[in-house]
């Protein structure tokens, strides 16, 4: 337990999922040869004008919303002036006085106990190129200049490494889920800053802040944190003093390195961006795009554990955006849920995943889809019949009547059939019976073959293992 309280703050740019830019109509888009998604705009060419992509308006409207954020209804943007090779214009256009959505919050579950991390603001703002190092020399790709971010900052609420996590967990969820980024943090679509400072009492003032940059991970924010609270404790523990200061985290040594300190705050110059006219924020437009959000993560679970969803089914299914859409189809179905639920997340995904297929590439219909669940539940199929048809169920157009007929499957479910070559098999093999009982659980599965073989593979290997579990405990 350390003596010290740590106060975090986390900010997150985020890049919208727009077909265009935020300025321009050059092609927002990621993995093109370099400086193949640019034009005069993006380059910073003198004289020339931004055009607002009306897009990202709309999805900054929509993350405002799902992150509990007020909505400006008047807004302008800024010019955020500084100087760096990867900012040909010398300036970034950028939301100051007015960002478009403050005062939010996200609700984590840390173990049972709900807590509301505040969201100070969210901002609109167009991303700079990209740098790349090598030796002596730096080159610029502007294929990621005038991308459209929302940089979302937090109050200075958060009160663990591990809440950090969760906040982000869920963040992230509620922005993909909303379409509003793809958020692939691998490929820099989503990007997470952690400043942290530590005292020793609540009545203590804030201490000496240390900012986190170049985080490529939820579980590397987690881990910075962690070793930069080491750090700090120690050399607090030594009486040390340090200076505010940039650290970024080094994901080969696992741990934080110095970029800079902080002798002066910034300077960015703020003032109104001349040629971006103020922008009106009306009912309507919120109201329309308020239409377009889905059903959130946290209804999702809920609704599939009111359909006897286990919590671990529940929270898989909503992991996988493709099949919670598609098991949301099915919410008023008359089937066995938890049944469908299994299916989704055994032997269908399992295919998905080796085929490297979305379930909607696939022919399983949720018509075919509520056929196949009541097969399995009404025992005509088995957990091994359904193996031997999979690839048919997911590629061909046929019912799953029509494919269970032409794949030869019968099984035999009448429990007095099952019961009578139970019982011929025990009579045949007194061996293995007697090697059961003196607690050979190997003797069991030789006396199952037997009834397999005996019934050509066409009994319910469910209800004939608990038949003859049955028979031979008495």
């Amino acid at each position: 337990m350390s003596k010290y309280i740590p106060t975090i703050g986390i900010e997150v740019h985020v890049e919208l999922k727009t077909n265009t830019k935020i300025f321009s109509n050059s092609v927002n888009g990621y993995g093109q040869m370099a400086n193949s998604l640019t034009n005069v705009i993006d380059l910073g060419y003198p004289g020339t004008l931004p055009t607002l992509n009306e897009e990202v308006i709309n999805l900054g409207i929509k993350a405002a919303t799902v992150l509990n954020c007020k909505i400006r209804r008047e807004m302008n943007f800024d010019r955020k002036n500084y100087f760096y090779p990867d900012n040909p214009k010398n300036f970034q256009i950028t939301q100051n006085a007015t960002p478009i959505g403050y005062d939010g919050y996200v609700e984590i579950d840390d173990n049972g106990e709900k807590k509301k991390i505040y969201i100070e603001e969210m901002h609109i703002e167009e991303d700079t190129c990209k740098s790349t190092h090598r030796a002596d020399k730096t080159l610029l790709d502007f294929n990621r200049a005038g991308v459209p971010l929302i940089e979302i900052v937090t109050k200075p609420c958060i009160s663990t490494p591990e809440e950090a996590k969760l906040y982000l967990e869920k963040l992230k969820e509620l922005l993909f889920y909303t379409d509003v980024s793809d958020c692939k943090m691998e490929e820099g679509s989503m990007r997470a800053d952690a400043n942290i400072s530590l005292r020793k009492s609540e009545s203590d003032p804030l201490g000496t802040k240390v900012e986190i940059k170049n985080i490529g991970s939820i579980s590397n924010v987690k881990l910075s944190l962690e070793k930069e609270m080491a750090r700090q404790e120690e050399m607090l523990d030594k009486g040390e003093e340090f200076k505010e200061q940039t650290r970024r985290f080094d994901s080969k040594l696992n741990d934080t390195v110095l970029m800079r300190v902080k002798e002066t705050g910034n300077d960015y110059r703020y003032f109104p961006e001349p040629d971006i006219p103020t922008v009106i924020i009306t009912d309507e437009m919120i109201n329309s795009v308020k239409k377009t959000i889905p059903m959130l993560p946290d209804e999702r679970r809920e609704k599939y554990l009111e359909l006897g969803l286990s919590e671990i089914n529940a929270k898989k299914i909503v992991q996988n955006r493709s099949l919670s859409d598609y098991f949301n189809c099915l919410l008023d179905s008359n089937i066995n849920h938890q049944t469908g639920a299994n299916l989704l997340l055994g032997d269908i995904s399992e295919y998905l995943n080796k085929h490297e297929k979305s379930i909607t590439d696939t022919t399983l219909t949720k018509e075919r889809f509520i056929e196949l669940v009541n097969k399995i539940t009404d025992k005509t199929i088995s957990s091994k019949n359904l193996k031997d048809i999979l690839s048919k169920v997911m590629e061909e157009t046929s019912s799953i009547e029509e494919i269970i007929k032409s794949s030869n499957i019968s099984n035999i479910t009448d429990t007095s059939k099952i019961e009578e070559v139970i019982d011929n098999i025990i009579s045949a093999n007194p061996e293995s019976v007697s090697d059961y009982k003196n607690g050979h659980d190997r003797a069991i599965k030789f006396l199952m073959g037997q009834v397999m073989k005996e019934t050509h593979g066409g009994v319910n290997p469910a209800i004939a293992m608990s038949i003859l579990k049955d028979k031979l405990d008495k």
